[in-house]
């Protein structure tokens, strides 16, 4: 990951390769995780094996959450850090159990991606009054002074971009679903109002968003929630779904009613899955890029926290801007994350 400026600081992250990728894009130019120049990584791991990093994230048993587990645990491998690791909590109850346990052994930087930011905001506050600083991952706390300092996509123009593709492909004039991820979530409300927003000021009132539910970003709640939209709505014309793994179900219930000749849809992340459908044409349409590496910025900035050599300043989020590209239509597409 590459840094501006002389250490001490608090970057902005680089995680986040957010774009369209359609059938026949080409993503090799944004493949690769960012890696730190060697002064800089010098920096980040000179003294890191003497930091105490603990990391919580949900059940990594979803595409993009296991590939940010995993670019977590090798940036702390890379770095030599001492990291404890959770990520099998299955709700934000659990979760917050975990994280108790974590503070109790008293980790240097506590970096979490919460299940849900709000329920487990009381537990990244009572690290952050004990001393730990926290790295808060993706879905944002409801408190500024439950972290440190957020790590993040710009989800807000992951809307955006989606809004644009569906402008453009629907020619403003159409029926679409909107199927979300977790509600009430920062991620989830960022992706919906940037996709309503860029359509109402790109085609006013011409595209309806005739139903909208969230399915958790979970395949089986995906395929469970879309058969129920696709029996109450008989016009439909493209589907947006906050998340490829999801995305995957809602697509099965649309291919178990016989109606995937009749719309198309995107998804979101850029699993190696969904690239592959978008390839072989047909009901996938697009996705939207969303790196993982995300974490393995967070874990690079714990050991920096850790050192005394990051600034614990007043709490910053860092973040990156969406940008949209295209590649020649001859060429192929390649996937950011498994």
């Amino acid at each position: 990951m590459s840094l501006k400026g002389a250490l001490p600081v608090v970057f902005a992250a680089l995680a986040l390769s957010a774009g369209v990728a359609a059938c026949g894009d080409d993503n090799k130019d944004n493949a690769a995780t960012p890696t730190a120049t060697a002064n800089q990584e010098q920096a980040a791991s000179s003294g890191a094996s003497d930091v105490k990093v603990a990391f919580s994230a949900p059940a990594a048993d979803h595409g993009w959450l296991k590939a940010l587990s995993d670019n977590a645990k090798a940036e702390a491998k890379k770095l030599g850090i001492d990291m404890t690791v959770n990520d099998s909590a299955t709700t934000s109850a659990e979760q917050a159990d975990q994280i108790e346990t974590l503070i109790q052994s008293k980790p240097d930087v506590l970096v979490v991606l919460p299940n849900e930011g709000e329920p487990l905001t009381p537990v990244a506050q009572k690290a952050m009054d004990q001393g730990i600083q926290v790295i808060n991952i993706d879905r944002e706390f409801s408190s500024a002074s439950a972290f440190h300092t957020v790590i993040g996509g710009d989800n807000y123009g992951i809307g955006v971009q989606a809004g644009n593709y569906f402008a453009d492909q629907l020619k403003c004039s159409g029926n679409v679903v909107e199927i979300q991820g977790i509600a009430g979530i920062s991620v989830t409300e960022q992706r919906s109002k940037g996709f309503a927003d860029q359509l109402k000021k790109r085609c006013g009132d011409g595209i309806k968003i005739v139903a909208q539910q969230p399915a958790d970003f979970v395949p089986d709640k995906g395929l469970s929630v879309m058969e129920n939209i696709l029996q109450k709505n008989k016009d439909i014309d493209a589907v947006y779904t906050h998340d490829d793994d999801m995305g995957e179900g809602v697509a099965s219930a649309i291919e178990n009613a016989g109606r995937d000749k009749e719309m198309w849809m995107t998804g979101a992340g850029g699993s190696k899955a969904v690239m592959e459908k978008i390839k072989e044409g047909g009901l996938w349409r697009a996705t939207f890029l969303y790196n993982p590496a995300m974490s393995a910025d967070a874990v690079y900035l714990a050991s920096l926290l850790g050192q005394g050599k990051g600034s614990r300043a007043s709490p910053r989020r860092t973040s990156r801007r969406a940008s949209r590209w295209r590649r020649p239509r001859s060429r192929r597409t390649t996937s950011t994350s498994t």
